[in-house]
């Protein structure tokens, strides 16, 4: 059944409204029409069951059949700090993260980062462009969350957000505490629980 994700103020008691881009996509693409089921997602972990009530031009409603929480998050939330990459790197590692459940993407501005990006308008239009490509990666992998792509921060920030995890965990090529005995599993596993991961950029 296909999937779609809409904000929380589009959802009322009984009704989910589609504005955005889905409608060409329901109504031209998917050619859905009235009557036929789809799934919407709030991207706060909630699933809808919905079925087709009327598609107009530019809004689609649908009338909700039932609602259930997502089955498909981890217990576990996992943020990554990730050093800005070279190229479109990030469109990638943003991609690939959300389908393996990552619950916030945090890009970290370092002094060995080899983009610089110091304009916050073109902050802006980075973080807003890989805020769609998490959307899409969510809504292709069936999440029920999407992740949230933050505003750079420093190295310096980085350490003092790493602090408020549960576990945090820095990649690190000159070695450090090595988890090959155990592996990472022991540490992870059991409740619910927030993990750090930092991974810097590529020159170490």
């Amino acid at each position: 059944m296909p999937k779609f994700f809409v904000t929380q103020d589009k959802i009322s008691d009984n009704q989910i409204i589609i504005d955005s881009e889905d409608v060409t996509h329901i109504s031209r693409v998917l050619r859905l029409e009235k009557g036929d089921n789809v799934t919407v997602c709030d991207g706060q972990g909630t699933d809808y069951d919905a079925q087709i009530d009327t598609i107009e031009p530019k809004k689609i409603l649908l009338n909700i059949v039932s609602r259930q929480k997502s089955e498909t998050e981890p217990n576990i939330k996992v943020i990554l700090f990730q050093a800005l990459p070279k190229a479109s790197k990030m469109e990638y590692i943003i991609q690939k993260t959300t389908e393996l459940g990552i619950s916030e993407i945090v890009p970290v501005k370092l002094s060995r980062c080899v983009v610089k990006i110091d304009n916050k308008k073109d902050e802006k239009k980075k973080i807003d462009r890989w805020q769609k490509i998490a959307e899409s990666a969510a809504k292709q992998s069936g999440r029920g969350y999407v992740p949230e792509v933050t505003n750079f921060i420093s190295f310096e920030e980085c350490l003092g957000e790493l602090k408020e995890c549960d576990e945090s965990f820095m990649c690190y090529e000159k070695g450090g505490v090595s988890l090959s005995k155990i592996g990472i599993a022991p540490v992870i596993e059991g409740e619910e629980k927030t993990i750090g991961l930092f991974i810097g950029c590529e020159g170490g």
